[in-house]
């Protein structure tokens, strides 16, 4: 038997439990993981709570969790790509990956460079592939500014680094608790909070990347960056109403960009920060602390 996070209602996080479950058996294009560290994210929140009912409805029991890392330990016959032992990160779009083992097609996994501890190979899916897209919409030119929302949060800390590497500069905006992080890694803090128009008014930003609210779309529209040039991974309507662009996960999850990504981690280009980990069992403790919304980087959860 394998355990699996589950949910069989909506709700806050004590509604997650663990629970016994058959152990997978890989389907046709599969391999079965078994799970040494899987990030948690907050659109798990959304689908938990009901949040996300409309777009992203569940069906009880239902399981949880897209960023996995793990060793492969069984393959389907016409699997040649994987063998069993292969060390391996990626992702599952069925929300199972909160789990101790978990099927997924070999076209959402590569393999995990060694340097790589498991719990940043866990983590790297959503907020990599997340930022990845972000940045890649607004298309950075080397010596460009571009404001960013929620700079410190898990995505945001990639979207940095990765313009950074672009040779772009980088207006991070977040609380000043989070200074220290984003002068060290090459972007100038910016506080939120009142007067904060007028700061990056003073830093004219050529680009914005909004990974928080609505109001962030429209505070750069106001600083008159072109639509073009706004990216939110968060407001999706606001493509529909003001014309911006909302490329997200969905526009980069394929494994060329994350064997990409993994690269970056592995040659020190890219630190995905990792504040707390948690067992499998302590799930709850593990959202109840994302919830608080103070997370520099990503939780992982550890099978």
């Amino acid at each position: 038997m394998a355990r699996a996070v589950q949910f069989d209602h909506y709700g806050p996080a004590d509604v997650l439990h663990v629970v016994d479950v058959p152990t997978p058996v890989p389907d046709a294009r599969e391999v079965v993981v078994e799970v040494r560290a899987a990030g948690i994210n907050p659109g798990e929140i959304g689908i938990r709570s009901g949040a996300m009912h409309d777009t992203w409805p569940a069906t009880f029991p239902s399981g949880q969790g897209s960023d996995l890392a793990g060793v492969v330990v069984a393959v389907a016959p016409d699997v040649s790509e994987f063998a069993v032992g292969d060390e391996v990160l990626g992702y599952s779009w069925r929300r199972s990956s909160h789990a101790s083992h978990v099927a997924v097609p070999v076209d959402q996994i590569v393999r995990k460079p060694s340097s790589v501890p498991w719990e940043v190979a866990g983590a790297l899916y959503v907020v990599g592939v997340t930022a990845y897209a972000a940045v890649r919409a607004i298309d950075p030119s080397p010596g460009e500014t571009v404001a960013v929302s929620a700079a410190a949060g898990g995505v945001g800390t990639v979207v940095v680094q990765l313009l950074r590497a672009r040779g772009a500069r980088v207006l991070g905006i977040a609380s000043p608790a989070n200074d220290e992080w984003l002068t060290t890694h090459g972007a100038t803090p910016v506080h939120y909070g009142d007067g904060l128009r007028d700061r990056l008014a003073a830093e004219a930003p050529d680009a914005f990347i909004d990974l928080f609210s609505p109001d962030y779309v429209r505070l750069a529209l106001d600083l008159g960056i072109p639509a073009d040039r706004i990216n939110t991974a968060v407001s999706y309507q606001m493509k529909e109403d003001l014309g911006v662009k909302t490329e997200d996960s969905l526009d980069a999850s394929t494994p060329e960009v994350l064997d990409e990504l993994a690269g970056l981690v592995a040659d020190g280009t890219l630190e995905i920060p990792i504040p707390a980990t948690y067992p499998l069992e302590k799930v709850v403790d593990a959202f109840t602390e994302l919830e608080r919304r103070h997370t520099r980087g990503k939780i992982v959860l550890i099978p």
